[in-house]
């Protein structure tokens, strides 16, 4: 079970862009990568295929690995890790281990 999901808010800690915030638009847990808005721009080439589409070079976020990524705490204001913790009636929810308050 990944620790981050879709439209939390996260810190790059590792790389290029070390210390961005982004939202996280997709999740591929099958490659523990994930797509972060504004995070890990790339250039593409982009052939113009209609009259109305705009061809040219543009910038586009290419996804980048979990481990480089700590979910964001509103709370703390700061990185924090995540951890899971079990209610009375079975029911899991995910924790801030800093502040201990429910994301």
């Amino acid at each position: 079970m990944l620790k981050i999901k879709k439209d939390d808010i996260v810190q790059v800690i590792k790389g290029r862009d070390r210390d961005k915030k982004g939202k996280i638009l997709q999740v591929y847990s099958g490659q523990n990568r994930c797509l972060v808005e504004g995070i890990n721009l790339v250039k593409k080439h982009k052939r113009q295929t209609r009259q109305d589409q705009q061809g040219g070079i543009v910038s586009i976020e290419s996804p980048i690995s979990i481990s480089n990524l700590m979910f964001f705490c509103k709370h703390c204001n700061r990185p924090v890790r995540v951890g899971i913790s079990q209610a009375k009636d079975g029911t899991k929810s995910r924790v801030c281990k800093s502040c201990k308050e429910a994301i």
